[in-house]
């Protein structure tokens, strides 16, 4: 547990408005009401044991609805099964409740939930509906903005079920459910002083995960450190590492390299 502390303070000592942008969560704030965004998800995870490497793949429409309410959907891709195919889905949704909001800084708390469908084969313990299992996912995020430092933790808990083509849920429904731990910190770097919307933005953040089975007790704990550019206040690349601290389950691919790639058209419907 002593390397997610230091490099913890090594960002915070790095000198630097913060984005509420982050690569492997999501904030309690919405994309801006009306707009639609376009989202590219690319992960490169090695797997353990094995010299194979597993590419994910994961577009995705982000959809402001109101300034309260957001509605997400995505496919996923994959070549885990010795061919790169479709393998099912997800539909998001977030609700912002509170919003208290001052200058350089506010505080947001929203709930939000998924409902994912995958065919793929269940192969390993570790719960996601972002890509490996069926089921859902139901939580509560808060976000503390504070100038250039953004502040953000989730808690949610995750039902399994049988994936579709008959792949059924192999470790027993007792182990069925799990709870997700999660927490992000985020700083702006560039640019020093803010003069307009069309600068390019650079941040760096680094994001806890963690994950602990509520049948059999077993638990990961991820750390995943990125850097992201933010391009004329409208399209964004993050490029980051997620890696393994800790785990006692069954895990096949923890570690690899993730890219996101985004855009937004802002004010497309009222």
């Amino acid at each position: 547990m002593k390397q997610p502390f230091f490099i913890f303070i090594f960002f915070l000592s790095l000198p630097g408005s913060a984005q509420e942008l982050y690569s492997a969560t999501e904030p309690a704030s919405n994309i801006a009401a009306g707009s639609i965004g376009f989202r590219l998800d690319n992960l490169v995870m090695n797997e353990i044991n094995s010299a194979k490497t597993n590419y994910h793949l994961i577009p995705e429409i982000l959809v402001g609805v109101s300034k309260k309410l957001m509605l997400q959907g995505n496919v996923f891709f994959s070549n885990r099964n010795k061919k790169f195919a479709g393998e099912g889905g997800s539909l998001y949704a977030k609700y912002r409740f509170l919003s208290n909001d001052a200058v350089q800084k506010h505080f947001r708390i929203a709930v939000f939930g998924r409902i994912s469908r995958n065919s793929s084969d269940i192969h390993q313990e570790e719960i996601n509906m972002n890509g490996h299992n069926s089921g859902f996912e139901a939580g509560i995020v808060a976000t503390q903005l504070l100038r250039k430092v953004a502040l953000s933790s989730s808690v949610s808990i995750l039902k399994a079920s049988d994936n579709g083509n008959n792949n059924k849920y192999l470790y027993g429904s007792v182990n069925s459910k799990a709870v997700n731990y999660t927490f992000s910190f985020g700083k702006l770097m560039l640019p020093k002083e803010y003069k307009n919307y069309r600068q390019t933005n650079i941040n760096l953040m680094v994001e806890f995960l963690s994950q602990v089975n509520t049948g059999s007790g077993k638990y990961y704990m991820d750390i995943a450190p990125s850097v992201q550019f933010i391009f004329n206040s409208q399209s964004r690349i993050d490029i980051g590492y997620r890696n393994e601290l800790s785990s006692t389950l069954l895990r096949t691919a923890p570690n690899g390299v993730f890219i996101r790639l985004e855009h937004n058209f802002f004010n497309v419907f009222n």
